[in-house]
């Protein structure tokens, strides 16, 4: 392809020879419109720069990643699971009351990140979830709720300090969120106080092989990547590093559609505090069988590590059917609830150790795919996959 004479170009074809990728320009000609490779360039850069160890790494953790799933391989054997650690604190006792009080303290010191980059299509809404009523008497938004609640314990801790308030987005949440943001003066805060972390998409998948699925011949398809990204987006940003030097020393991480999430916060906190704990999940009763991932104490005794992780509830009963119990996921000593407990995407981090955490990885989550394979010879995709990571 003499014809491509950039120098940021041929980098990029580079690249992509290295990953196996020369099937995306093989059909390229002399002829073909110079603007439509610019295009495809912008793209290509895009996925290679946003992504840790750029399209190389992604494309190795691909083919590994495939080749399990095509042979079908467990992604949880060797480990063992066991009930986690926790406590149950009922609303309104006076434990509950005890661990606000010091909660009320520990405010003052924590940062808040809303992992807000989908739209609420499952919901029947085709704009951003955050701008949905939270009920129907005020009809006060998700957002404007969340920023108003943090503006409120930041009153109620008596702080100088502006609780800062991180919220991921994506290309399809970005520009709604800004504007609502704008029109509605960040509903009281501070406009230094809130930060947008943008999501960047990931190649989608054609085959077994790693193949970058092309969208016509100077475009490839993407997709999300998964709420797992929200890591990386601290980091590489230097968003939490710079919260830590103004002295936060509390990350609450929680859902775009969950308005109760914040009502077990101080509580949280002051828990948290009181053990001295790093991370701290937030989870609910869970029936057994429910289609709700589990908490659960993993330990793998070849590589001897330890683990407390959410386990998908597809995943849990025969994790737990194949280990220490072989009825799965049953119910625990009150005969109702299965004793792991419901996993909701809350929970809260020490900042000084998720820091080092962070600087130690990069923020970056295990990943996993989960292609629709066309038939029992585990070759052909349905449609294109692509990896995916979770933020806990």
């Amino acid at each position: 392809m003499e014809w491509i004479t950039e120098p940021e170009e041929k980098r990029l074809v580079e690249v992509l020879n290295e990953c196996g990728q020369s099937h995306l320009f093989e059909d390229w000609t002399a002829e073909d419109s110079v603007e439509d490779r610019k295009n495809f360039f912008a793209q290509i850069e895009k996925l290679n720069s946003s992504y840790p160890g750029g399209l190389k790494a992604y494309v190795e953790s691909a083919k590994s990643l495939l080749a399990a799933s095509a042979r079908g391989d467990n992604p949880l054997d060797g480990w063992v699971p066991s009930v986690p650690t926790g406590e149950s604190l009922e609303f309104g006792s006076e434990a509950w009351a005890e661990h606000e009080m010091v909660g009320v303290i520990e405010a003052k010191k924590c940062g808040f990140v809303l992992v807000a980059g989908g739209l609420g299509e499952r919901l029947g809404y085709s704009r951003i979830k955050i701008e949905l009523p939270i009920e129907t008497l005020t009809k006060i938004s998700y957002l404007e709720y969340y920023i108003k609640y943090i503006l409120a314990l930041q009153q109620k801790s008596k702080t100088n300090l502006k609780l800062p308030l991180a919220i991921m987005v994506s290309d399809d949440t970005e520009a709604m969120t800004k504007e609502m943001l704008i029109a509605n003066k960040y509903f009281g805060a501070a406009k230094n106080q809130i930060t947008l972390l943008k999501q960047e998409k990931v190649a989608a998948l054609a085959d077994n092989e790693g193949r970058i699925a092309a969208d016509g011949k100077y475009a490839v398809q993407s997709k999300p990547h998964g709420h797992g990204d929200v890591h990386v987006l601290l980091h590489q940003s230097g968003t939490l590093e710079n919260w830590v030097k103004r002295g936060i020393q509390w990350v609450y991480f929680f859902q775009d559609t969950n308005a109760l999430g914040f009502r077990p916060l101080l509580a949280t906190l002051g828990l948290s505090k009181k053990l001295n704990l790093h991370c701290n999940f937030l989870t609910v009763p869970r029936l057994p069988g429910q289609a709700v991932g589990g908490i659960a104490k993993l330990h793998n005794q070849d590589e001897n590590k330890t683990m407390v992780v959410n386990v998908e509830y597809n995943q849990l009963d025969p994790l737990l059917r194949a280990t220490v119990n072989p009825q799965g996921d049953v119910a625990g000593p009150d005969s109702i609830y299965s004793p792991y407990p419901g996993n909701i995407n809350q929970f809260l981090l020490q900042a000084q150790p998720y820091l080092a955490t962070l600087k130690k990885t990069q923020g970056i989550m295990s990943e996993f795919v989960n292609p629709k394979y066309a038939d029992e010879t585990k070759t052909k995709f349905k449609k294109p996959a692509r990896l995916e990571c979770m933020m806990q």
